[in-house]
């Protein structure tokens, strides 16, 4: 009962941090003369900062030392109650909204997933779009790393939410000694990048509304955009070129980024086997698919059918989310592929989900090792990724890890199928929210968007990209009996 006191003490301070997140769309409406948006944001702040304030006061008393269980349920409260304070600008300013939708968009926001149930983004209030990529770019590297960074400060120490939040199976490497450094140095790196970004963007030809918000969604790899028709809007190859350039950038680990820095070298990432396989394989892809797309004669040109491929398959094996053309009109093969990709290809450390190419990797080889044993029953084979001996504890951990992720995607597929959608839809949606990838295929296709499905329904793809924000482990391990045993 103490420990869950502290964690509410946690997520107080947690809630009044987050509150300063509404600053941005707040300045965003001054600029543009807004004062309706502004007066909303105003009050959705201080009711955000309001409730934080008053859970940190009444639990005061219990400020400690957070045990990696309760590091758990602390993420797992947070992940659940941001998106809930997140919904008061949407339920405030867009007229006849639900709680569920509203609550769907920011969980996708939040999540980095970037499905949507809006229409008539054109239209949408700047502050508003500004608000909803924000919310993309801060769950890019996640909230929680950047309380690590601030809650030592407050006295409670952050080591257990980082080894809860950060995704992949090898978390106990530091970049720094301490943790709180660690996590502000991924942030600097972030934030460089999303200028850099940003620069380029506008370079091309977007407006400053336009530039920022899609770099926002870009280097988060949650996929939002300003426009119902996404990146089609633009029909840019430029803007598309450089999209390409920067969701890759956050595909790969963030750590590997700032060894590279660090070091002023990029000998880094050829050194790092999960970027050359990440990189090998969405380079690959890129160029099977633009070739198979001009082969079946839906591009008539092999360099259209190459811009089209390249960026919409980038996208989705990236776990981003934008979309240049309808890609679910195209032969079921090429979208079919792109959302494997969406389970398998970015790196751990990046702003992407789905399994991560690292615990690929480990299958990969685990599978060479009951080959080997096969034929060489007392061989001595240990595994090695990129020269570093894997241990076996790490690889029954990835094992574990893929059978949850599989039992996951088929739970929630059958969740969708008995509530009366199609199977592919119901698949594909399950795929993209778990990976936090956005579209689907058929009625949650690239040309549509998740309006369409039941509140049921909403909140089964809602449950699916918390699961897969959080790599499963971190939300099913609440629901075991050991977890609550003292």
């Amino acid at each position: 009962m103490l420990r869950a006191l502290t964690v509410l003490h946690a997520l107080g301070l947690l809630l009044v941090v987050f509150s300063l997140a509404y600053l941005m769309p707040i300045v965003t409406a001054l600029i543009y003369g807004d004062y309706t948006m502004l007066q909303d944001f105003i009050l959705a702040m201080v009711w955000t900062a309001a409730a934080g304030f008053l859970m940190w006061l009444l639990t005061r008393r219990y400020k400690g030392e957070l045990s990696i269980r309760h590091g758990y349920l602390l993420v797992v409260v947070m992940w659940t109650a941001m998106p809930a304070f997140g919904t008061l600008p949407l339920l405030m300013m867009i007229p006849n909204m639900s709680f569920t939708d509203a609550y769907f968009e920011t969980m996708s926001g939040l999540t980095t997933t970037g499905a949507t149930v809006l229409v008539g983004l054109d239209n949408l209030p700047p502050a508003l779009n500004i608000w909803r990529h924000e919310l993309n770019w801060l769950g890019g590297m996640g909230i929680i790393v950047l309380a690590v960074a601030v809650l030592p400060l407050l006295g409670i120490g952050g080591r257990q939410l980082f080894k809860a939040e950060t995704p992949g199976p090898m978390k106990d490497s530091a970049l720094t000694p301490r943790i709180a450094d660690t996590a502000r140095n991924l942030w600097v790196i972030y934030a460089g990048i999303t200028l850099a970004c940003i620069l380029a963007l506008k370079w091309a030809g977007m407006n400053w509304l336009d530039a920022i918000c899609h770099a926002f969604a870009a280097l988060s790899l949650g996929g939002f955009s300003t426009h119902d028709s996404s990146i089609g809007f633009f029909n840019s190859p430029i803007i598309e070129f450089i999209l390409i350039v920067f969701m890759i950038i956050a595909a790969i680990n963030f750590a590997t980024h700032f060894l590279a820095l660090r070091g002023k070298t990029l000998r880094v990432y050829l050194r790092d086997a999960e970027a050359v396989a990440t990189l090998a394989l969405i380079i690959g892809s890129c160029f099977g698919i633009g070739a198979f797309l001009w082969w079946q004669g839906t591009y008539p040109e092999f360099l259209t059918a190459l811009r089209h491929a390249s960026f919409n398959l980038v996208s989705m094996a990236t776990d981003c989310g934008f979309a240049s053309v309808d890609f679910n009109q195209w032969p079921i093969f090429a979208p079919m592929w792109m959302l494997f990709l969406s389970c398998v290809a970015v790196s751990s450390g990046s702003t992407g989900g789905g399994i991560k190419m690292i615990r690929t990797l480990v299958l990969v080889k685990q599978a060479g090792r009951e080959f080997v044993k096969l034929l060489h029953p007392n061989a001595v084979d240990p595994m090695k990724i990129g020269g570093h001996v894997v241990a076996n504890n790490i690889v029954f951990a990835v094992l574990g890890f893929i059978f949850l992720y599989f039992i996951s995607i088929a739970g929630l597929t059958f969740a969708l199928l008995i509530s009366g959608l199609d199977f592919i839809s119901s698949f594909s949606a399950v795929i993209a929210c778990i990976n936090n990838a956005g579209p689907g295929l058929n009625q949650v296709g690239p040309a549509t968007n998740y309006q369409i499905l039941t509140d049921f329904q909403t909140w089964v793809c809602t449950l699916a990209m918390l699961i897969g924000r959080l790599e499963i482990f971190t939300v099913l391990i609440l629901f075991t009996p050991q977890f609550w045993r003292k």
